[in-house]
């Protein structure tokens, strides 16, 4: 469960050893957009390091390193350093097809580390947006994915605006790519990093929308990614309420209950089932 995927940009490693301070779900380590290109290279050649110090500072939360797209010459180099480290994840931004991940299925294949190594990906363009549900479902050892508004705005050529609009038809379909191909969807980063409202608000469409957890690109925001992505104490109760009235009935042989003044029949129980389930994972 990735309620909160919190990044640090690769070459401020006096950064990324602060992560067990701020209580995300998986860390970033990221040399794709946080680091600057002529910083690259620096950083990579010092991720094992960087890597290590965050181990020792006592992060017990997923870390992962975001490697460069695809496409780009760091791509392959970045990877190669990346197995090296001691990491439960690769990153890879702007994923556009299954066969983009192959060299990370190879170094997962292959990886002698202390731990098993995931995927996960960003769709954050037309064309990834569009073959989304292609990627979730046949991109192996994929753990999570992200959806990046601002790379898909960028790409499409749109115009951001607080409400979202212009975002929400890729938004929704990104969550329904990984939840047809059983893959946890996280969703897109809020910018405005002094307006925990307009986070909470939008982690909690997210949230409506069936996403699991929120990109966070500073530390206050990964508690109110925690808030929004875990039930509610009513939540939980009601849920246990809910479960309890509908065993008892299918017990007598009836699957359609009134409870609590609503009708109840299947789907409003895997959906209180769910909320439990969160509860004892969060």
């Amino acid at each position: 469960m990735i309620r909160s995927l919190f990044f640090a940009p690769a070459n401020r490693p006096e950064l990324a050893v602060k992560f067990p301070r701020f209580g995300a779900d998986c860390c970033v380590i990221d040399l794709e957009d946080g680091t600057p290109e002529a910083e690259k290279a620096k950083a990579r050649a010092a991720l094992r390091d960087t890597v290590a110090q965050v181990r020792a500072a006592g992060l017990q939360s997923r870390l992962a390193i975001r490697v460069n797209v695809p496409d780009s010459p760091h791509y392959l180099l970045d990877l190669q350093a990346a197995f090296e480290c001691d990491v439960d994840a690769i990153v890879i931004p702007k994923l556009e097809t299954p066969a983009q991940a192959f060299p990370v299925q190879h170094g997962i294949a292959h990886a002698r580390g202390p731990r098993a190594i995931g995927l996960i990906g960003g769709i954050e363009s037309v064309r990834g947006v569009l073959d989304a549900r292609r990627i979730c479902e046949e991109t192996a050892n994929l753990m999570a994915v992200y959806f990046g508004a601002e790379d898909y705005a960028a790409d499409i050529g749109g115009r951001r605006t607080p409400t979202g609009a212009e975002v929400a038809t890729a938004r929704g379909w990104v969550v329904m790519a990984a939840h047809a191909g059983r893959v946890p969807a996280i969703d897109q980063a809020v910018l405005d990093i002094r307006d925990d409202a307009l986070y909470t608000a939008d982690a909690n469409a997210g949230r409506d929308m069936g996403y699991q957890g929120k990109i966070c690109v500073a530390p206050a925001q990964v508690a109110l990614a925690n808030a929004a992505f875990s039930p509610t104490p009513e939540e939980v109760a009601y849920a246990r309420r809910l479960v309890a009235a509908y065993d008892a009935a299918t017990a007598r042989g009836i699957g359609t209950i009134d409870f609590e003044g609503r009708m109840v029949d299947g789907p409003l129980l895997k959906h209180s089932q769910s909320i439990l389930a969160a509860a004892a994972r969060s």
